[in-house]
């Protein structure tokens, strides 16, 4: 299984960005996927879930303002982030779901390199 992130870049505050996250030796179709994101000192944290069955879940931090999605024919999952904050810069990373807790990246394997997205102000 290998994830690759990608489309993080310095913006400033108010733009919009989208990440995407490639898979491949999975099918996107049939796992259930998380976007999770880790600023300097800070613990990892939840952002936005999307599914097997296509039902999302999103951080209230981020809801009303990102959108997770996914391509099956692409096999490409997305991240769409409005109205991007400073306090959204960290590190993004994709992740499959293999445990239970929707919240706890420990319940999530198969992790990409992460791609850095940084808000100014």
């Amino acid at each position: 299984v290998r994830l690759v992130e990608s489309g993080g870049e310095l913006v400033q505050a108010g733009d919009s960005l989208r990440l995407s996250c490639a898979a491949s030796g999975l099918a996107l179709s049939r796992n259930s996927m998380g976007w999770f994101r880790q600023a300097p000192g800070k613990e990892r944290e939840f952002v936005a879930g999307i599914w097997w069955s296509g039902g999302t879940t999103y951080a209230d931090s981020v809801k009303g303002r990102f959108t997770i999605s996914r391509d099956n024919d692409k096999n490409t999952m997305y991240l769409q982030m409005n109205s991007l904050k400073p306090e959204d810069t960290a590190i993004y990373y994709c992740a499959r779901k293999s445990g239970t807790d929707t919240y706890n990246s420990r319940d999530y394997d198969d992790w990409g390199q992460g791609t850095q997205v940084t808000v100014s102000s």
